[in-house]
């Protein structure tokens, strides 16, 4: 009875990803290939965050809407969520078993939890969230915590497992016993104008997730190319303002804006405004042939 009366409380979360899913299998590839450029591109509203409370038998409430569904690509993207963590609130800490995701923290400070191991991390941050592994994450502060959650699956199912655990209170370990990166612009290292830094590679995710990058772009620049063979990509606008070119179409893109391309689309990312503009760059691999033979590729450490 408990665990069903624990899935019962997490049915918001699991009922919207559901949905999600339905909107896929009925829109199809070739719905998501017609659509206008401008239409593809997920745009933060708080005015159309949903507010739940208890997620994953978490504290408090959150308020958050989906960016991307399963149907913004034909790889197994499950979901790109945004939204706000209010003081003392967070999600409880679950289980995924086909699909794995990353919680990023774009400002504030937040604990993360991965298989019970608690600490601190300052934003903008981010913890993978590997399949298989407990995670949750609470904001123990007085201030909101704008956050962004990525979800990858084997196939595009969703799924979870709830473990009836807030986090609130949790012994915090001084150092993370986790994978954890920082979004630190002083760490990106040149190429041309353009700066960039590989945060996670594909040896960090069990699904097809290929990789995370930051990458800042300066006014004027541009970033011109297609992802390697195999590879669709997720761009987010963690900053600035600029456009996007994919398949010869153009669109704005902002602050907040999540655009997903196509595996083998060539995609161009301007700086247009008078600050550079700031991405994180995910890639994710049409099949687990196409992720190793993408990591074949990289250079040894």
């Amino acid at each position: 009875m408990e665990a069903i009366r624990s899935l019962a409380r997490g049915a918001a979360v699991l009922t919207l990803a559901l949905t999600y899913a339905a909107a896929a299998q009925q829109a199809g590839v070739s719905t998501r290939a017609t659509r206008p450029l401008a239409e593809r591109i997920g745009h933060t509203d708080p005015a159309r965050y949903r507010q739940l409370t208890k997620v994953h038998d978490g504290a408090g409430t959150m308020a958050f809407a989906p960016l991307l569904g399963p149907d913004a690509l034909s790889t197994n993207l499950i979901f790109v969520h945004r939204g706000v963590i209010p003081p003392h609130s967070g999600i409880g800490q679950h289980f995924h078993h086909q699909c794995e995701e990353m919680f990023v923290i774009l400002d504030g400070e937040a604990q993360f939890t991965v298989d019970g191991r608690t600490a601190t991390l300052a934003g903008p941050a981010a913890v993978p969230d590997r399949m298989g592994h407990a995670h949750a994450l609470y904001n123990a502060s007085d201030r909101p915590v704008e956050w962004l959650n990525i979800n990858v699956g084997q196939t595009k199912r969703y799924d979870n497992f709830d473990l009836s655990d807030s986090r609130q209170g949790a012994a915090l370990d001084p150092i993370a016993q986790f994978a954890a990166v920082r979004f630190d612009r002083a760490k990106l290292k040149p190429d041309g104008s353009i700066r960039s830094r590989r945060l996670l590679g594909p040896e960090v995710f069990a699904t097809p997730w290929a990789f995370v990058d930051h990458v800042l772009v300066p006014p004027g620049a541009a970033l011109d190319g297609a992802a390697a063979p195999g590879i669709s990509e997720i761009v987010y606008v963690m900053a600035g303002g600029g456009e996007a070119e994919v398949g010869g179409e153009r669109a704005p893109l902002r602050s907040g804006d999540a655009l997903p391309v196509e595996v083998g689309a060539r995609r161009t990312l301007r700086a247009t405004g008078d600050a550079p503009l700031e991405l994180m760059v995910i890639g994710i691999a049409r099949d687990p042939a196409a992720k190793a033979a993408f990591a074949a590729t990289l250079s040894p450490r």
